[in-house]
């Protein structure tokens, strides 16, 4: 079967137009191109399967473009979601009228503003939205409220909680989303662990609707003004936590914690956890089972090293200690914690979290006794 005359010919003339990218229709057999005119259109007529005969269209636009007959190169099928392509190739691969070549420009590096407008005509998909909102050449040009107010639409429709994660996180950057947009956006995640774990990694100190800081604050932070000046970072969490800011924090988390739906949020949760909570574990991840945990803690604030990060905290308000005991745990939390329960498991929803009761319900303590609850 060979290409109809017509729209071989149709298709050099809009290869010789410079398109600024290529789309293809499968179904409707229809190739658009893109330019700074407009957009065109060529309205395929195949002689035989139809699927065949768009990949003899393919192989036309390719050998055009690339010099390649074969259609889109292996080589790239292979590089697509690596970040591998030379930045000057990415132009190339928006005319190729391939989903996976829009891909492969969509993880480069290099992306631009521009040519990220032209990656979104030819593939309006929330994984490219996403991919392209974690690049800062993206992000600060004027596709960047483009990509975030598609994702906040798409919220309802997207099935993987981290994914659901991931998007409220990346459109939660400065920016992108108008107040209003916002506010809504929070409205209608009370009752979404995902959408919440996504403003905490984004937000966790700028939080909609703050609530109350703890009674004891002023006090704490009169006694560890010194600290605090000095940049003690001890003394800064210490003061953050029993903010308002740290009080939404924790009230946010706890909503976290108490019906994760997928093992995926657990991780990302714990890794909040350790990064929120670190100046206290400077180390990282101790992959330390929670028994361990809370053994090592206990012992950690009990007799602290007068040269540790503790000791100059709890010198100047001794109060603190069961706050330092409940931080230093929550600062060490990651899969070492849930690695009995969850062993050969892929269970999620309530199955998981019957299985990580356990260490869940702990968790809420401890978070629970930061809170003064």
């Amino acid at each position: 079967m060979d290409l109809a005359s017509e729209d071989a010919f149709r298709l050099n003339v809009l290869l010789a137009n410079r398109p600024l990218a290529i789309r293809i229709d499968e179904s409707r057999l229809m190739v658009y191109g893109l330019s700074e005119r407009g957009e065109a259109r060529i309205q395929l007529n195949p002689s035989g399967r139809p699927d065949a005969y768009v990949r003899l269209v393919r192989e036309l636009i390719s050998g055009q473009v690339l010099g390649s007959p074969g259609g889109y190169p292996v080589y790239l099928r292979r590089w697509t979601r690596m970040g591998q392509m030379r930045d000057e190739s990415l132009e190339q691969l928006l005319l190729l009228g391939e989903p996976e070549a829009v891909v492969a420009a969509v993880h480069a590096p290099g992306l631009t503003d521009e040519l990220a407008r032209r990656a979104w005509w030819a593939m309006e998909d929330a994984e490219n939205a996403r991919r392209m909102l974690a690049n800062p050449a993206v992000r600060g040009g004027s596709m960047g409220r483009v990509l975030a107010d598609y994702l906040v639409d798409y919220l309802p429709f997207e099935a993987e909680p981290d994914k659901a994660m991931e998007s409220v996180r990346l459109v939660l950057q400065p920016g992108l989303l108008e107040p209003v947009r916002l506010a809504d956006l929070w409205t209608r995640s009370a009752r979404k662990p995902a959408h919440l774990l996504g403003f905490l990694h984004a937000l966790p100190d700028h939080l909609p609707e703050p609530g109350a800081e703890r009674r004891d604050a002023p006090a704490l932070r009169e006694r560890l003004a010194p600290l605090i000046l000095a940049g003690d970072p001890v003394a800064l969490l210490c003061g953050r936590v029993p903010s308002a800011a740290g009080q939404s924090f924790l009230r946010t988390l706890a909503l976290v914690l108490a019906k994760p739906p997928t093992q995926e949020l657990v991780g990302s949760a714990f890794d909040l956890m350790r990064s929120y909570f670190g100046a206290l574990r400077p180390g990282g991840d101790p992959n330390l089972p929670l028994p361990a945990l809370v053994a090592e803690a206990q012992a950690f604030c009990a007799a602290p090293d007068p040269a540790g990060p503790v000791a100059a905290c709890l010198a100047a308000a001794p109060e603190l200690a069961p706050d330092l005991v409940a931080m230093r745990i929550l600062s060490g939390v990651g899969y070492g914690a849930i690695r009995a329960y969850l062993i050969d498991s892929t269970a999620s929803g309530s199955l998981m979290r019957r299985k990580l009761a356990p260490v869940l319900d702990a968790l809420e303590a401890q978070i629970d006794l930061l809170r003064r609850r």
